[in-house]
């Protein structure tokens, strides 16, 4: 027998599935032992001590059968529901116990009736009394007053299984609840058989009553976990659903170069792309996006919500579509940031949020930028690459009436610029992100498009372990 510490030190190390598996071998052989020494005791049930001998074998097999279909569960886990313990085909005869067993154990949960129907008389054991939770000096109740300690709807299945084992001699094996007298109810599993007489007909009912309680409440506990974990995969997956057909509603589709619906001569070569996460199945609050404004200027801005889900993905289709009508009405970065912090100030479910928004003057090559707690656009110019000294401004949504600053910047013909979410590099501080990106300066200038660029950056940055989404919205100057 294994001492206290050892019985600790395995409780707190669980089994691993292998072990698992080897104790749920070990307790079906000995089911299958145990089955086949009640099969050899099988006698005519005249002797009450071969009856009590047996009622304890398939007490066994039922502890078994129980054994087995929890450490199944344990080696499936909440989502398997465990299978109903087999039940003995042989029926079932039981000695009363003459004295209750030690209180917690596992004999205290188990008690033994027998009814004489020829005399009325009922003799049970001091298990029973504690099971029912009735004084032990009480009277056993007959079996026409049993009934009485069961629930209202149980009672026509009590009554079923002793009218057909006095009537057709039929085993008793069913279950019940009683009401305790100061209320609680237990769940009460009951095998029995009739003992017949000298004359062949039914003189008395053997039975034992063994108190389920506790394995019928693990095993709601294992289906109502089941059920919630089921109805959590369900919510979440028609929430990654929603949230993805709102992102795909709101950002531009882009494939390949995006060509802006003016009339002139192109001057921006854009692209762009989403980098999902490959550990996060929630949407995150990423957008990119270009516009072309009816002064001839082009909008670029890129932007992240902090949080996933559909109410982030919602959020960030309310700014992106602000943006947008605020850049067409005009406004300028600095300012168009400003409104963007009071918007979300102003939301009944408050956020924060970052962004880089530039407007690119064609006709001078002048791109003037405003962020908020967002990293900076990156230039890059004839195979090296730089980082632009970005203006004042806090994140989105963290203080009421901030001031954005605004930068002003002139391309060239050939110049590239990279703006980009958090996240784009994983595994770096912002500092070393900005290094990486500054690297693949003679990659990008070797690329033709600025589909090419984006390509690249898919396949440095978009392997299976990325933790955060993050987009990348690349803007070529051909003019």
């Amino acid at each position: 027998m294994p001492s206290p510490v050892s019985a600790d030190r395995s409780a707190a190390q669980p089994p691993g599935r292998g072990s698992v598996e080897a104790l749920i071998t070990q307790t079906r052989r000995l089911k299958g032992d145990v089955d086949a020494v009640r099969r050899d005791a099988r006698s005519d049930g005249s002797d009450p001590e071969e009856r009590w001998q047996r009622a304890l074998y398939d007490l066994a097999l039922h502890q078994l059968d129980d054994l087995d279909a929890h450490l199944a569960q344990l080696r499936d886990g909440p989502h398997t529901e465990p299978a109903a313990p087999a039940e003995p085909a042989e029926t079932l005869a039981v000695r009363p116990a003459p004295a209750p067993a030690p209180s917690g154990s596992l004999l205290s949960r188990v008690g033994s009736a027998e009814w004489d129907l020829l005399t009325d008389a009922a003799t049970w054991s001091g298990e029973l009394y504690q099971i029912l939770g009735l004084a032990p000096d009480a009277p056993a109740l007959t079996l026409d007053e049993l009934p009485s300690l069961v629930l209202d709807e149980d009672r026509p299945k009590l009554t079923a299984m002793v009218t057909d084992c006095l009537v057709d001699g039929k085993p008793i094996d069913g279950e019940f609840r009683v009401v305790r007298p100061e209320g609680t109810i237990r769940a009460v599993h009951m095998m029995g058989e009739p003992v017949l007489g000298a004359d062949g007909g039914t003189a008395s009912v053997w039975a034992v009553l063994r108190d389920v309680s506790e394995l019928r409440r693990c095993r709601r506990t294992v289906h109502e976990t089941r059920d919630s974990l089921q109805l959590q995969r369900r919510q979440e997956q028609t929430e990654h659903r929603i949230a993805a057909e709102l992102q795909e509603a709101v950002l531009p589709p882009w494939r390949g170069s995006l060509r802006l619906p003016h009339q002139g001569p192109r001057t921006l070569d854009l692209a762009a792309h989403r980098l999902p996460a490959a550990t996060d199945p929630l949407i995150g609050g990423n957008w990119y996006d270009a516009l072309e404004l009816s002064d001839g200027e082009t909008l670029l801005s890129v932007g992240d919500l902090t949080g996933h889900g559909v109410s982030v993905a919602s959020g960030m289709a309310m700014l992106l579509g602000a943006v947008r009508g605020m850049a067409l009405a005009g406004t300028r970065p600095g300012e168009l940031l400003g409104m963007l912090n009071q918007l979300l100030d102003a939301t009944v479910h408050p956020a924060l949020g970052s962004a880089v928004c530039c407007r690119y003057r064609p006709a001078t090559h002048t791109l003037v930028w405003a962020q908020a707690g967002h990293p900076a656009p990156l230039l890059y110019r004839d195979g090296t690459g730089r980082l632009l000294s970005a203006p004042d401004g806090v994140l989105l949504g963290a203080t009421s009436g901030a001031v954005y600053g605004q930068a002003e910047v002139t391309l060239e013909p050939g110049d590239l610029l990279l703006l980009y979410t958090d996240g784009l590099v994983p595994g770096h501080s912002p500092t070393a992100a900005v290094d990486r990106l500054l690297d693949l300066a003679p990659r990008f200038r070797a690329a033709r498009t600025a589909q090419d660029n984006v390509r690249t950056l898919v396949e440095e940055f978009g392997g299976a372990g990325r933790e955060d989404d993050a987009c990348v919205l690349v803007a070529k100057v051909t003019a």
